[in-house]
């Protein structure tokens, strides 16, 4: 179904940001470019004077509403899609996008669903813990030094997803389950999956890295995980009933 675009439903989230001249500059790229909202997640410095000097009085309404959380499942549970920047590669970094597929993915998804686009710290970016609660993760494209200033980054995602509202025709994507839902089920599936000996109780969280990207790729509607959920359920009642009907028959 077409739709309108809603830029306003798209937010940064910072993870861990060092320095506050980056989350002003932050804003005031938000502000630039027409977003949501700024989430910033355990600052290691949150000096709010600085982060008015480089927002400028025109991002004073990004950075007056600006959320600060202490955890970042926290900060992601209210959205329905999320993408990681990423400037490093490897084994857990796969679904990479360039920004320009980013933006347009988001365009779509943000008709009905509040996305993210979530930053790691300066000094080492996301870790692979980090990039768990992402659908994607995006890659700006560089020559030999690969690193980019955080605000540099946060303005480059947000030009994007501007351009990519400008054009017509928007086909928006249904509602998706949020965040809150997602991990619901993940700690559902994980305590079922070990009790029926699929996981290792010793490094379970390996394994089910490999469902969470499976997901990611989908992604599931909120009926969806609701399904997966009764479906634990029932495999968790099923078991203890059997397990019951054991200790009884020996009885």
């Amino acid at each position: 179904m077409k739709g309108t675009v809603a830029l306003n439903n798209i937010s940064i989230v910072l993870q861990q940001p060092r320095y506050p001249e980056n989350i002003g500059a932050a804003a005031r790229a938000i502000r630039n470019m027409g977003l949501g909202k700024l989430i910033v997640v355990d600052p290691e410095n949150y000096d709010p004077h600085k982060v008015r000097k480089l927002a400028t009085h025109f991002a004073e309404d990004i950075v007056s509403g600006i959320e600060i959380y202490d955890d970042l499942n926290k900060a992601l549970s209210p959205y329905n899609y999320i993408i990681g920047s990423t400037a490093r590669m490897g084994k857990q970094r796969q679904a990479v996008c360039r920004p320009s597929e980013m933006a347009q993915k988001l365009i779509s998804v943000a008709g009905k669903n509040h996305a993210a686009i979530l930053f790691g710290p300066e000094d080492r970016g996301l870790s692979n813990d980090d990039i768990r609660f992402c659908h994607a993760l995006v890659n700006i494209p560089t020559a030999e030094f690969s690193s980019l200033n955080l605000a540099q980054a946060v303005m480059i995602i947000c030009y994007e997803i501007f351009l990519a509202q400008k054009g017509e025709g928007v086909e928006l994507s249904p509602r998706l389950a949020n965040r809150y839902e997602l991990e619901g089920m993940y700690g559902q599936m994980k305590d079922i999956l070990i009790k029926i000996s699929f996981l290792n109780p010793e490094n379970p969280d390996y394994w089910m890295n490999n469902f969470r990207r499976f997901f990611n790729r989908l992604p599931l509607r909120a009926k969806e995980v609701s399904i997966i959920r009764g479906i634990c359920r029932q495999i968790s009642w099923y078991g203890e009933k059997k397990f019951n009907d054991g200790l009884k028959k020996r009885c």
